[in-house]
């Protein structure tokens, strides 16, 4: 009895390693087709061609607060009514993101566009003056919501410019797609305020988005994996 339960247990913890083993070797596949792809495009972005797209586009929306939903909401405007449903997520604790959420589409509405949209709220990863410790087990807690968030309503895209609500966001879209769930497309777009370094979001997302783009020339120069359009918001 004692020898089954023994060989049991063997199995068991091949049958784990074995799966782990797989799931790193899907995320270095991941990695590396990405970094292929970016290294191909380097010198150009589809973003602005995405937008000509005449296909439905289910666009999750990252915002953070202050200055980073500001800018965010000014791409909104030019995205044209093919990036629909419009899934917008905040911090559970920002209430002026959500108002502002509610302006730009009822401003939408009054001029004759599309205004099919979702507002969700997500755990902040860090608070202000929150120690880096316990940062971890809170980014923890937002990440168990966004997988919630982004497994129920796979997004095709994700936009995102830096807050640090974006970090789990992300990394559950990209989870999708290892798991072969949902091959969601993710744009990180630096903030204008980026001008000589990226922010930590940026340099933690660095090799695991889509697209990377920042706004500033020698951010190019120094960061060979982005895209550079000049000033987009």
């Amino acid at each position: 009895m004692d020898e089954w339960i023994l060989q049991l247990k063997s199995s068991y913890y091949s049958i784990v390693f074995s799966l782990f083993l797989l799931l790193l070797i899907r995320v270095f596949v991941v990695l590396r087709d990405l970094r292929r792809q970016r290294s191909s495009s380097s010198s150009s972005s589809s973003f602005r061609t995405e937008n000509r797209r005449k296909s439905a586009v289910r666009t999750l929306i990252v915002l953070g607060s202050g200055g980073h939903t500001t800018e965010m909401m000014k791409l909104v405007t030019f995205l044209s009514d093919n990036y629909s449903p419009r899934h917008y997520v905040v911090a559970n604790t920002d209430n002026l993101s959500r108002e502002k959420v509610a302006t730009a589409e009822q401003l939408r509405i009054e001029n004759g566009k599309n205004s099919q949209f979702l507002l969700s709220a997500v755990p902040r990863s860090r608070e202000v003056m929150q120690s880096w410790l316990s940062t971890i087990f809170s980014t923890f807690y937002s990440l168990l919501y966004s997988l919630f968030i982004v497994f129920s309503t796979p997004p095709d895209l994700v936009l995102c410019n830096g807050p640090g609500t974006c970090v789990p966001l992300c990394a559950a879209a990209f989870l999708s797609r290892v798991l072969f769930i949902k091959k969601t497309k993710i744009v990180f777009i630096e903030s204008i305020c980026r001008v000589n370094s990226l922010s930590l979001s940026g340099l933690l997302l660095y090799y695991f988005v889509d697209e990377f783009i920042v706004q500033w020339p020698q951010l190019k120069d120094k960061y060979s994996l982005v895209n550079y359009l000049g000033r987009i918001v």
